[in-house]
């Protein structure tokens, strides 16, 4: 039960992570500016009692930390139920779970496989695909998504996303014991497809307008 809370509290953190992110991220629809100066605002958030950046150090290690015990928990989870099915079922059904639950393995891996190489590009390395410069946030972004197959990426990695929530959002509301009625259970199932639609969608509108054109330099 210790290991399903760690896992249940940790993945709630990053859902707040990734709905202040997905609401930095559509400051881009505000123009250059906005979003650059939002991107700055990031780093002196605090001074000068904080560092230049310790915002955003204290949010990594947060997340690094978070990280590590949801991917851990998981593992070990994963581990103890495959140890405990002795007896393989001859024939495997999938009636009583959905494609999110049966994904969460595989969709997880592929998150974070997509987050390794999104700090690459936007944060540590700052890769920029179209050759540009890459010492300007907004500019960084509009290049990035300019090109299709970068958008289609981050746009697959958008529905592994929306999977990984719908179904993540309803088991730490089980784990935390929200859904001992059915009005609860179906409570938990619809916050599950809000968070999922609300975020994946809103982080995958940018690249969407910046491809079609409304976001421009």
């Amino acid at each position: 039960m210790a290991l399903k809370l760690l896992m249940a509290v940790s993945g709630l953190v990053f859902i707040g992570f990734v709905l202040t992110h997905m609401y930095g991220n559509l400051k881009a629809f505000a123009g250059h500016d906005a979003f650059n100066e939002y991107a700055h605002h990031l780093r002196t958030f605090g001074e000068p009692m904080l560092p230049y950046g310790g915002l955003l150090w204290v949010l990594r290690i947060v997340l690094i930390v978070s990280l590590v015990a949801h991917v851990a928990s998981a593992a070990i989870l994963s581990s103890r139920a495959a140890k405990a099915r002795r007896v393989k079922y001859e024939v495997k059904k999938n009636r009583g779970s959905s494609l999110s639950s049966r994904t969460m393995r595989w969709g997880g891996v592929a998150i974070l496989l997509f987050v390794v190489w999104h700090l690459i590009n936007f944060t540590i390395g700052r890769v920029n695909v179209s050759g540009g410069p890459t010492n300007d946030p907004f500019n960084l972004l509009v290049d990035t998504f300019d090109v299709p197959w970068m958008t289609l990426i981050y746009l697959v990695a958008m529905v592994a996303l929306a999977m990984h929530l719908h179904h993540g959002t309803w088991s730490a509301l089980q784990t935390l014991g929200l859904t001992g009625t059915a009005k609860a259970r179906k409570n938990a199932k619809l916050a599950g497809w809000v968070v999922a639609i609300v975020i994946a969608g809103g982080f995958s509108l940018v690249p969407l307008a910046v491809l079609t054109g409304i976001i421009t330099k």
